[in-house]
């Protein structure tokens, strides 16, 4: 679905049909993608021209579509080193098939919401240096969690205590802004997840989102709406019902 809101080529018609059944409850629902890829393009290039970053743990990727985090990366140093994680056994074997002739890269089966497993993968322990500063990115993932509302949190911190010091944090997650939000296109939204491939979400408050990153230091300008985390120039048009439901966070590891 994502790979074709982008515009690639690796998607099938479940997932054509899924999209356009979202976009019935939501005609923008492209532009939340669309939104979710740019924050993550944005958030590669500040870790790797900015703060330095040569590795990375992305959870959750999907299907490497355009502009993948290694993409990105390895533009600013080729010598990054990424490791993917994803759930889905096709996703996997179609990851590694397409990143095969990149040999800093590497895509990896497993559930990213039991932290000890993939923190314990010998590919994830080998493939990356965990005595040097490692980006975490959960990118549009902790918020299919299903169960306590809570347990995302727990997760997170058993995945920042294994951190090194130095190491960022960077989350996007569907955002429930509080008193005077537009609860009834979240909760429309959330529905049409719900009943259909998605497996459903759940939207969390500002500070929700912040008890994400347990001990860390917000980088500015915080939890915002993606739209508003650095972007590469003014916004010229209101953001619409898509683009104000996903906020997005990056955060350091002292």
């Amino acid at each position: 679905m994502y790979d074709y809101v982008l515009g690639g080529k690796d998607h099938y018609q479940v997932d054509r049909d899924e999209l356009e059944r979202l976009r019935r409850v939501m005609p923008e629902v492209a532009d939340l993608a669309l939104e979710n890829r740019r924050y993550l393009i944005r958030v590669c290039r500040f870790l790797a021209e900015q703060a330095g970053i040569d590795q990375y743990l992305d959870c959750g990727s999907g299907l490497p579509t355009t502009e993948n985090v290694h993409q990105v990366v390895q533009r600013v140093d080729k010598l990054s080193k990424v490791v993917y994680v994803d759930n889905d056994p096709v996703v996997v074997a179609h990851g590694r098939a397409l990143l095969e002739e990149n040999d800093r890269t590497r895509f990896i089966a497993g559930d990213i919401f039991e932290p000890k497993t993939i923190l314990g993968d010998d590919v994830v322990q080998q493939h990356l240096d965990w005595s040097r500063p490692i980006a975490l990115m959960f990118v549009a993932t902790l918020h299919h969690h299903k169960g306590d509302r809570h347990r995302p949190a727990e997760i997170m911190r058993e995945y920042v205590d294994a951190l090194p010091p130095g190491s960022f944090v960077a989350v996007s997650h569907l955002f429930d802004p509080g008193e005077g939000g537009d609860h009834e296109t979240m909760a429309a939204f959330q529905q049409a997840v719900a009943s259909g491939s998605l497996g459903g979400a759940t939207a969390r408050t500002k500070g929700e989102i912040e008890e994400l990153l347990p001990g860390l230091e917000l980088v500015p300008p915080g939890v915002v709406l993606l739209a508003n985390w650095w972007s590469d120039g003014p916004n010229l048009k209101p953001l619409n019902a898509a683009q104000r439901l996903i906020a997005g966070v990056v955060a350091r590891k002292p």
